[in-house]
């Protein structure tokens, strides 16, 4: 018998298992000679919020080396759970078609928090050679 996780654990676990991934679509993409291609994505209204949120994304993209994509994918207001999203389903269709190699967005909480959700969406994506990545935390970019 194996007991559940702690939630914080499992959260824990969910973000290495976010990175592995990541490092290994990046490191193919590398391999091939092909520069990293991720498509912008923002749970945020139309207008200044919007554009403010896809500014960071395309200034952490060009910091890290990454090709912002041309098409960029949102949702607004409180988040819906994850099917009712057309904006990130349609940034999910498109990396998957080839083309990003994965989805930036500003934090977790714009894709889910709850761990179940989010453990499917890992999976889904990776399977079809996407990442999803994050710009990183106030916390983890002050010394």
């Amino acid at each position: 018998m194996t007991t559940p996780l702690h939630p914080q654990a499992r959260t824990a676990r969910l973000e290495v298992l976010r990175r592995e991934y990541m490092k290994q679509i990046t490191a193919t993409a590398a391999r091939h000679g092909h520069p990293v291609r991720v498509a912008p994505y923002v749970l945020a209204q139309p207008g200044t919020e919007r554009r403010a949120d896809l500014e960071l994304i395309e200034q952490y993209a060009a910091e890290r080396g990454w090709q912002v994509t041309r098409s960029s994918f949102a949702d607004v207001g409180q988040p819906p759970p994850l099917a009712q999203r057309a904006g990130f389903g349609s940034a999910c269709r498109y990396a998957s078609q080839g083309f990003a190699h994965g989805i930036l967005a500003i934090a977790r909480p714009a894709i889910t928090t709850d761990n179940d959700s989010y453990a499917h969406v890992l999976e889904h994506l990776h399977h079809r050679g996407v990442f999803l990545a994050y710009l990183p935390a106030l916390r983890e970019i002050t010394p």
